[in-house]
């Protein structure tokens, strides 16, 4: 008796499963067809299609924005709290920060707060541009982009300027 009903059981399943495929397929189909011959079916994907994509880059927009300003936040909260001046304090200050900042990356926690920390061992670093090429071999591009903000932001970091002939590669040097 118990071979009867597990046949049953079974039989009960693979028809229950057959059907709901059936419907799934026909269902494609259905849409499928209504996609190539109806205009207006296809204007409403569209309408719908074109929806999704200006929510998404609104949204997109407004996190950049958020983002932005959580740059400037940070960066005028890193001033106003001061830098050490005492070279060994800058020392520990900057070993401090950018351990800080490493494992920060490597636990993915926020890039903002990981390229804080970067910037601030930047702040006390003596050549920022020597600092900014080491960070630009070691840490992720994410996290970097964001310090490449915050350095945008803080124009008393010196980063620019001209190159010693030795740097640049004179036209002396090529021959």
């Amino acid at each position: 008796m118990s071979q009867q009903s597990a046949v049953k059981t079974s039989t009960l399943v693979a028809i229950s499963v057959g059907t709901v495929v059936t419907g799934l397929l026909a269902y494609a189909v259905y849409f499928d067809n209504k996609r190539r011959n109806d205009p207006e079916f296809r204007k409403a994907l569209k309408k719908e299609s074109k929806r999704i994509q200006r929510a998404a880059k609104e949204e997109a927009e407004h996190q950049g924005a958020e983002q932005k300003k959580a740059i400037r936040d940070a960066v005028a909260l890193a001033n106003e709290e001061g830098f050490p001046k005492d070279p060994e304090e800058v020392e520990a200050y900057f070993m401090q920060e950018v351990a800080q900042g490493e494992g920060m990356v490597q636990k993915g926690a926020d890039n903002v707060e990981a390229a804080l920390c970067f910037y601030r061992a930047l702040k006390v670093y003596p050549n920022p541009r020597e600092l900014i090429n080491i960070y630009d071999k070691t840490v992720p591009k994410p996290v970097l982009d964001i310090l490449a903000e915050m350095i945008a932001v803080d124009t008393s970091i010196p980063v620019g300027g001209s190159k010693t002939p030795s740097e640049s590669g004179s036209a002396g040097d090529l021959e």
